[in-house]
């Protein structure tokens, strides 16, 4: 039974005329209608920050957490800190072969030593006497044989002699010239191509040494810390979870409709739980696939339900906001 404007039943044939009226049938469907267009006009979301997520670059111990979880941390504080006496190691023997490869340039550069010159050159002074005596020996045995007065191999022997004092006194004089001379251009090429080969081993240990210690890659606040005090981290994992110390951004879900008309740079207006003025956003980054069921899937009518991610930035007056508040957008 329906009840009429003034409180009163209507009967049967009444409710019957009316349900057949086609302007109470258009009534109804343009309210309905109106109803689902000004829920198609806004996207909702929830406000998000910038999650920064810090990886272990090594399969160490933790040794020390500095920080809590929902702490406000500035960049380069000290998040968590790995075991690092093998690291420290390495860089000690990096080290020690970049000093020994120093050493050997710089001996290369410097040229040899004053005593070690003296030294030489007493050589080539002896070898130089020997050489001179095994020539007076070899001329006098040499004027013997012509006369008969002396074997054949006793000269032999004094030829060899000879020959052997020659080649001691060339061997000492080349090796006066070559302390004389210093090292070849080549050879110093070489040692300074182990310097600067040893050197960057060194950097390379630095920075595996550095990266034990995890510090904020910017101001935020600790989310998530996934590992416990002394336990062994698998190498990639990540060991903390920051929050971007920022204005939020609304993500939010653009209905298939509007996408045509948001691009990156549009402002739009945003409505947030619990606060009555509008706030002013603009989108940075928009999706350009939906992200349900593809629109070559469906037909026109399924399409306008496909929706699209999208990013809305807030104001930095508006740091303040907490994240996970759900929000509105209207579309334009």
């Amino acid at each position: 039974m329906f009840f009429n404007a003034k409180g009163t039943a209507m009967t049967n044939n009444k409710k019957r005329g009316l349900m057949g009226n086609p302007r109470w049938m258009l009534a109804i469907v343009f309210a309905i209608l109106a109803g689902c267009d000004k829920s198609s006009q806004v996207a909702l979301g929830t406000l998000e920050r910038d999650r920064v997520a810090l990886t272990a670059m090594a399969n160490e111990i933790i040794v020390a957490l500095p920080v809590k979880q929902g702490q406000s941390v500035e960049k380069g504080a000290v998040l968590v800190q790995f075991d690092d006496a093998k690291q420290q190691a390495q860089l000690a023997q990096a080290n020690a072969f970049l000093q020994q490869a120093q050493a050997q340039l710089n001996k290369l550069l410097n040229g040899a030593r004053i005593e070690d010159i003296a030294s030489s050159k007493a050589q080539v002074a002896t070898a130089q006497a020997n050489l001179k005596d095994a020539q007076q020996s070899y001329q006098r045995i040499q004027n013997l044989v012509k006369q008969s007065l002396s074997s054949q191999s006793l000269f032999d022997h004094n030829k060899a002699n000879l020959d052997a004092a020659q080649g001691q006194f060339n061997q000492a004089q080349q090796q006066l010239n070559l302390l004389l001379n210093g090292a070849r251009s080549e050879d110093i090429a070489i040692a300074q191509a182990q310097v600067a080969a040893q050197a960057a081993q060194v950097q390379s240990a630095m920075r595996s040494l550095a990266d034990l210690t995890v510090k904020a890659t910017r101001d935020g606040m600790v989310d998530s810390l996934p590992w416990n005090l002394g336990e062994r981290v698998t190498q990639g994992s990540p060991v903390v979870v920051l929050l971007a110390d920022a204005a939020p951004f609304a993500r939010i879900y653009v209905p298939e409709p509007h996408r045509v008309h948001i691009k990156a740079g549009d402002s739009l207006a945003i409505h947030v739980d619990g606060i009555a003025e509008t706030i002013s956003g603009t989108v940075r980054w928009i999706a350009s696939e939906a992200a349900f069921t593809p629109y070559y899937a469906l037909n026109q009518q399924e399409r306008s339900q496909l929706m699209y991610l999208a990013q809305v930035e807030l104001p930095p007056q508006f740091a303040h906001l907490p994240s996970g508040v759900p929000v509105q957008v209207e579309m334009p």
